[in-house]
């Protein structure tokens, strides 16, 4: 881990603290924090790392003051989850050029990943997205990733990697995305016939309105993916000043709901949150609703210690249902009321109630639908 150092700046406290007086049981007083030496991440289950890199769509700051906002307010609350240790490594050093940023981000991340740590980053713009993605493509490793954003950023005639890093993410070869979904997007911001791309590489998009009406059904959605990159330009303005991309969007429950299903995911572990602009943000409250956040995304992954595995019968409810004259199994998890239903492969994927009562009435889920694509 020392060598790591060359690529991490770490964290001046009293430049963080200003006026509070952390108390125990605090944040601040709880995480493992690199102020003068790397700390011991054999204690640790959870990471925390900064990067402030925004020249991805346009702004040259060289300061690292999102990441260390964010940090102001989630230090000051309180831990619950006594069962998960985390370090904050400080913030990645900016490079000469932005590939030079990725590159760094992508050395620690990789890292801590072979280090079976769950990490999550604060950005920075939404393009550093594809420096999370590049680690996983370096450890040679074929992903499920999500993305929870108002825009489809694959323009590629725009000069700004923000607005296109995902035409490298999910065109580039070789490609280690076995599937990619994206939540929150806005129809007005989207062309038609991009959705229409995107169904027929069999991805799945969902609009906000969707999202908004039943988000219990973005939990499945979630559940196998790898990794997680928020922009917070799906929340709605109201809950998020910072974000000013439109009025309308996800709100700040929503947002936190969508973090805790991140967390709760037992294939996850890098969670980004980017897009915070310190000088758009009002009060700090974008910083406030980040922090929270990563509470609710840190109580998601304490909440999955609870989750048995498919194969310990004994902790699920199993039902039987007929799907073109072929007996199906749902399983129903007795401890979080989860829900997974078996292929014709046999293997089990994740599904939601609805999707079960679906069945029961002898129609077919449009996930299991969507998920035989897939595999034929």
């Amino acid at each position: 881990m020392q060598d790591l150092k060359d690529f991490l700046l770490p964290i001046n406290m009293q430049e963080l603290i200003e006026d509070n007086v952390y108390t125990e049981g605090q944040f601040a007083k709880q995480l493992f924090i690199y102020e003068n030496n790397i700390p011991d991440l054999d204690k640790t289950e959870l990471v925390i790392i900064g990067i402030g890199e925004t020249r991805g769509v346009g702004i040259i700051d060289d300061s690292y003051e999102a990441p260390n906002n964010i940090r102001k307010e989630l230090y000051k609350l309180f831990c619950w989850h006594e069962d998960i240790k985390i370090a904050d490594l400080g913030n990645i050093r900016h490079g000469a050029t932005l590939k030079d940023s990725y590159a760094a981000l992508q050395t620690v991340l990789s890292e801590l990943l072979m280090m079976q740590k769950t990490v999550i980053i604060l950005g920075g713009s939404h393009d550093i997205t594809l420096a999370q993605y590049n680690t996983y493509k370096s450890l040679n490793q074929i992903i499920e990733a999500t993305c929870i954003d108002a825009l489809i950023d694959l323009r590629g005639d725009s000069i700004f990697k923000n607005e296109s890093f995902l035409l490298d993410m999910l065109t580039t070869e070789p490609n280690m995305i076995r599937h990619y979904n994206h939540i929150g997007f806005q129809s007005y911001f989207v062309h038609p016939r991009l959705l229409e791309t995107m169904d027929k590489l069999r991805f799945d998009c969902y609009r906000v309105g969707v999202v908004k009406e039943d988000i219990e059904e973005m939990e499945p959605v979630i559940r196998n993916s790898h990794f997680v990159s928020f922009d917070i330009c799906a929340i709605e303005n109201s809950a998020a000043p910072s974000s000013i991309q439109s009025p309308n969007g996800l709100n700040g429950e929503q947002a936190c709901t969508l973090s805790q299903y991140a967390g709760l995911s037992a294939n996850l572990n890098s969670f980004g949150i980017y897009g915070y602009q310190p000088k758009l943000d009002q009060n700090k409250q974008t910083a406030k609703q980040i922090s929270q956040m990563i509470w609710y995304f840190i109580d998601g992954v304490s909440r999955k210690k609870q989750e048995a595995n498919l194969n310990e019968t004994s902790r699920f409810n199993e039902y039987h249902t007929f799907l073109n004259e072929v007996d199906t199994i749902f399983l129903q998890s007795k401890k979080t009321n989860r829900w997974w239903m078996q292929m014709p492969d046999k293997k089990f994927i994740a599904c939601s109630y609805k999707d079960y009562v679906r069945a029961s009435r002898n129609e077919m889920p449009e996930r299991w639908l969507r998920a035989q694509e897939r595999i034929s």
